[in-house]
């Protein structure tokens, strides 16, 4: 706390408190210097070797719901998306609002074709109609240029259906391991 007090003075900070406001300029106040440090490290969470299942208190989750420390929506349904799509480079994640967007992915052995997805988590439980996949796919013209191609819905299932199965085996794990619900 004393270094992140140290960093407000030398930025202009009035003070260290939550509210004060920088010297000679409007602002939000220090909330503005440390909310990009928050993204930074809200960001490194995908990247480690596991998001928490539950963080909370015993007791304080409820049916299939984890208590969900670190996200906003299911994190067994998040986990398991972010598993299933690790082939697929990221181009943004959102834990709070629940999606995830990859950016194109060209497979191997098809240079001309490219996918990219976006992932919908749309509650706090483990539940099918809890998550919705957009895929995207493009294939290249005889000029160079990307065009649009259909993507069959059986494939959009599929990816669900994998999303959910891994999501299903992430909550069998950690309830082995002892972890409530």
């Amino acid at each position: 706390m004393a270094r992140l007090a140290g960093h407000c003075r030398r930025a202009g900070w009035d003070g260290a408190e939550w509210g004060g406001r920088r010297k000679g300029r409007s602002g939000s106040g220090p909330l503005a210097f440390i909310a990009p440090l928050l993204v930074l490290a809200l960001a490194a969470c995908h990247g480690g070797a596991s998001l928490p299942m539950s963080g909370a208190p015993s007791g304080q989750g409820t049916g299939n719901t984890p208590a969900n420390a670190g996200v906003g929506v299911n994190a067994y349904l998040w986990r398991g998306a972010l598993d299933t799509l690790s082939f697929m480079p990221l181009a943004s994640e959102d834990p709070f609002g629940g999606v995830i967007m990859t950016d194109w992915y060209q497979p191997p052995s098809a240079p001309d074709e490219r996918f990219r997805a976006v992932v919908y988590i749309l509650g706090r439980q483990l539940r099918a109609d809890g998550i919705r996949v957009a895929l995207f796919h493009q294939v290249r013209g005889k000029d160079g240029s990307w065009q649009d191609a259909p993507v069959s819905k059986t494939t959009v299932g599929d990816i669900e259906a994998k999303i959910l199965a891994r999501a299903r085996e992430l909550r069998t794990a950690a309830l082995a391991h002892g972890e409530t619900d």
